[in-house]
């Protein structure tokens, strides 16, 4: 499909609230057309975005593959409803939205007009089949400044390396939204050979590369009743990774031929779109000239009133191939500067030129309306992790030590902008890092001008010893915290005069029912850069 059709398709159904009689699809009867659940996101102060996606038949994956599929028809009507009230005694929006076959039979709803700052409840309904209850909520006001917010930031979640067990206790966290920050599904199939430790669950599914194979990975995660509930608790931000394409891609570099690399960035992109609460306009032309497949804007703000606001970064649509990487292989595991002299270009970006320029005015803007928290919601670990004793310097090559022009003049702008508190929140690395944001890494004398935040991963396997962990914050001193044994999430509770962040780690990522605990605690407080354990 030519994107603008695809863009005119999703925008007039994302704003529909109701549909003309002759426009109603046939309806099916005594179905199960929502076996993946529902989900909200994208919060503004008078709305969000709803989402459904309606299957028929066994769920992709979770079954044999000869188990025949029942197609749906091109176009469904699916009526939708929100509430004030869990009842439904209280309709404050309903309409009918149609979800078609070119776009996955997803439903995207962006509803407006609502009143700031409060919780509402929604559902999605076709025929006789109607998805569970769910609750949202719409931002505070431009102008509020709220006593308190409470989120949770959560990535990795690699179905068959674990269960979801973080997100039945996020349940009870008294979250007003989740953070998403990447690697949502992973593009593997299940391997040839029995990995140790041994995997916790198997699916059917090839490695996806088709549009086709995109959407059945994303119904296989989200066909877990943990993730489901997880999505009816509260509003997500979302935001991706590498492993919804493919691992370790970089902007148009992939493994493989690149044409087929490209038609695979496409298709996987497209599958992202209509598996994610994002709104229409999303699929407007990715910047920076990226080739015929363009791209998906999803980085964005969402501002929580003055007390909050997110900036959602994308640091791999438009980044610049790892450095000393071959022509359709692999990235280096660790790269020096003596052996790469690539790796030191100040040409190259993680973010890109444009990317960069919108970042640096957002914290400008944070500065001039008096935001008190500016989050930079991004992929991966941002402080330096130095592998080995100084001088010797050995750096991995896919987080942001692989680009430290670009890092430091993300650096600048946030000392340039001096944003009130800067805290970078980070994921992909399926480990826990906190760490003082300093002015310069190069310069461990240099002030500290911010906080950050990496949290592990709900399900996904480190592949990093904890011993191993543990040297590389010796040998950094502005890393407070490293651990890699424990998988889990992370909660943010912030007031205007402070920032606490619990690291919360599950006993067993085996078991469904695992118990958790808390690994540790960290503050910031207002208007002091750098974390302090509480």
């Amino acid at each position: 499909m030519q994107r603008r059709e695809l863009l005119s398709m999703a925008a007039a159904a994302a704003t529909a609230a109701s549909l003309p009689r002759w426009a109603w699809s046939a309806t099916l009867k005594q179905r199960e057309l929502f076996p993946v659940g529902v989900a909200s996101g994208a919060p503004t102060a008078d709305g969000f975005v709803l989402w459904t996606r309606l299957l028929d038949g066994p769920v992709p994956g979770t079954v044999a593959a000869d188990t025949p599929r029942v197609p749906l028809p091109e176009s469904l009507t699916v009526r939708w409803e929100v509430a004030e009230d869990e009842a439904f005694r209280r309709i404050v929006r309903a309409g009918q939205a149609e979800a078609r076959a070119a776009l996955g039979h997803a439903v995207h709803l962006e509803v407006s007009g609502l009143q700031p700052g409060r919780w509402y409840f929604y559902r999605f309904m076709h025929g006789d089949a109607v998805t569970p209850t769910a609750r949202t909520r719409s931002a505070p006001a431009a102008d509020a400044l709220p006593e308190r917010a409470r989120f949770a930031f959560v990535s990795c979640q690699r179905w068959e390396q674990g269960h979801y067990a973080g997100y039945r206790h996020l349940l009870g966290e008294d979250l007003d939204l989740i953070l998403f920050l990447g690697d949502y599904i992973y593009e593997y199939a299940m391997p040839a050979k029995p990995p140790s430790p041994p995997l916790v669950r198997h699916h059917t599914l090839p490695a996806a590369r088709t549009l086709a194979d995109f959407r059945d990975r994303y119904a296989l995660y989200r066909s877990d009743p943990l993730l489901q509930a997880a999505h009816r608790a509260c509003p997500w931000i979302v935001t991706w990774d590498d492993h919804e394409v493919q691992n370790d891609y970089a902007g148009l570099h992939g493994s493989g031929a690149a044409d087929d690399f490209l038609r695979r960035r496409g298709a996987a992109y497209q599958a992202f779109y209509e598996n994610m609460p994002l709104r229409a306009s999303v699929l407007t032309s990715g910047i920076d000239g990226l080739g015929t497949l363009d791209g998906l804007r999803i980085h964005e703000r969402h501002a929580w009133g003055r007390l909050l606001r997110f900036h959602a970064l994308d640091t791999r649509q438009y980044r610049d191939r790892q450095a000393c990487r071959p022509p359709g292989g692999a990235p280096l595991a660790a790269v020096t500067p003596q052996a790469c002299p690539e790796l030191l270009d100040p040409a190259r970006s993680m973010l890109g030129a444009r990317q960069e320029r919108w970042v640096e005015e957002g914290l400008a803007q944070d500065a001039r309306a008096g935001t008190r928290w500016s989050v930079l919601a991004q992929q991966t670990i941002f402080a330096r992790r130095n592998y080995q004793p100084l001088p010797e310097e050995r750096y991995h090559a896919s987080t942001w030590d692989g680009y430290p022009a670009a890092r430091q003049r993300l650096l600048d702008a946030v000392r340039g902008a001096a944003p009130r508190n800067t805290v970078i929140l980070g994921g992909d690395i399926h480990q826990n890092y906190v760490c003082r944001v300093l002015a310069d890494f190069a310069d461990p004398r240099s002030p500290v001008i911010g906080s950050e935040f990496c949290g592990t991963s709900i399900a996904s396997a480190s592949g990093t010893p904890q011993a191993r962990a543990q040297a590389i914050a010796d040998h950094n001193p502005h890393v407070l915290l490293a651990r890699a044994d424990r998988r889990g999430y992370a909660v943010a509770d912030v007031t205007p005069q402070r920032w606490t962040t619990t690291l919360r780690v599950v006993d067993d990522v085996t078991r469904p029912d695992s118990g958790i605990a808390t690994l540790a605690r960290f503050v910031v407080d207002d208007g002091v850069a750098g974390p302090q354990a509480a």
